[in-house]
């Protein structure tokens, strides 16, 4: 009794967090395309919202170190200079595009053409030597590639200006996730918690994407009376807390990725990153009008196989690798040892592993 007591408790905390993860990760993706119909300001939005990041991140940090009593982990100016730049900049252009791009294109094109963005992961992983070349791994390229065409192909609602911002904003997600997994892998560096990547990664982002603002947006907003020349306080009052909402929500996406991972594991984070995307094109559908023809829906269907099928790979690998490991440790150490060993490390490469598949 107390066995299955437990198990149906556990289920419905799995439950709880991946909804949680739901509610943030689909309340952005809308929530985006809702703001640029009001505020045609993409880069500004995000600026704004990396403020208000980095200042719950801070606050969170704070938060952390009153009760743990220990200073959180903090990079030096030569180390965030040399270690996260890189990382800041490919993910400043990848969210700065993503959002630009809501400008122009639907939800449901959005959010097939940044499920490509496990192509150019694969891609970086394969140069970076974080993933050994195998026909599985062509298998997924040419299923998710031919998805994305299809999708595509012919479609009422195809622009392509939106969409080559989508797709830079896919190859720069790739190079996003594969130098943000190097980084937390760097363990004398402490950035193992996606709070303190955030925190460290936020100034950076924000010097990055400032010079495109003022080169697009600088001009146009300052005769926009969407910000400065408005007529009614409440107005402006009211657009504010737009762009609020904006960075709640995006800090509420990193942090509920980070409790599903910690509390479950990566594959449960990456099989409900699969049955989001079909809530999201089931909602664009319904609620925005997005028109899709049965050709799109089959690409979608072969474009969500390419990424099962690489969920199920690295699944198959990662079980085969602790076993593996288990196997040799037990030739010249302690069982109850290795079995905590083996235990340590498997969650920590759990916790890592959820980098590579968002």
């Amino acid at each position: 009794m107390g066995t299955g007591a437990a198990a149906l408790g556990r289920a419905a905390l799995v439950a709880a967090l991946v909804l949680l993860y739901y509610g943030f990760s689909i309340g952005i993706t809308f929530y985006n395309k809702w703001l640029m119909k009001s505020f045609p300001f993409p880069l500004l939005a995000t600026l704004l919202h990396l403020l208000l990041i980095f200042a719950l991140s801070a606050l969170s940090r704070a938060v952390v170190r009153c009760r743990s009593g220990r200073p959180p982990p903090t990079l030096s100016w030569a180390e965030w200079l040399r270690r996260a730049a890189p990382a800041a900049l490919s993910t400043s252009l990848d969210i700065g595009l993503s959002n630009w791009s809501f400008l122009y294109v639907t939800v449901s094109l959005y959010t097939m053409t940044k499920s490509s963005a496990i192509l150019f992961i694969l891609l970086f992983s394969l140069l970076f030597k974080l993933e050994e070349m195998r026909v599985a791994l062509v298998l997924v390229v040419v299923l998710i590639a031919g998805g994305l065409f299809m999708f595509t192909y012919k479609s009422t609602q195809f622009n392509t200006q939106g969409f080559m911002l989508v797709l830079c904003a896919s190859f720069l997600g790739g190079v996003r996730w594969t130098l943000t997994q190097i980084l937390m892998q760097k363990a004398e560096l402490g950035l193992q918690n996606p709070i303190d990547i955030m925190f460290h990664l936020q100034p950076l982002m924000f010097l990055v994407l400032f010079p495109l603002f003022a080169v697009f947006e600088g001009l146009p907003l300052s005769v926009s009376e969407r910000l400065f020349h408005f007529h009614e306080a409440g107005v402006m009052f009211c657009m504010v807390g737009k762009l609020l909402l904006g960075g709640i929500l995006a800090f509420g996406l990193g942090f509920s990725e980070f409790l599903l991972v910690s509390r479950t594991s990566s594959l449960t984070l990456s099989i409900a990153g699969i049955f989001k995307e079909i809530c999201v094109l089931f909602l664009a559908t319904h609620l925005l009008g997005d028109r899709l023809s049965p050709l799109n829906w089959l690409g979608f269907a072969v474009c969500l196989s390419g990424i099962s099928l690489h969920v199920i790979l690295k699944a198959v690998n990662s079980k085969g690798e602790k076993t593996l490991n288990l196997h040799k440790e037990t030739c010249s150490e302690p069982v109850l040892e290795l079995l905590l060993h083996h235990t340590e490390h498997g969650e920590e490469e759990e916790d890592v592993g959820t980098l590579q598949q968002h």
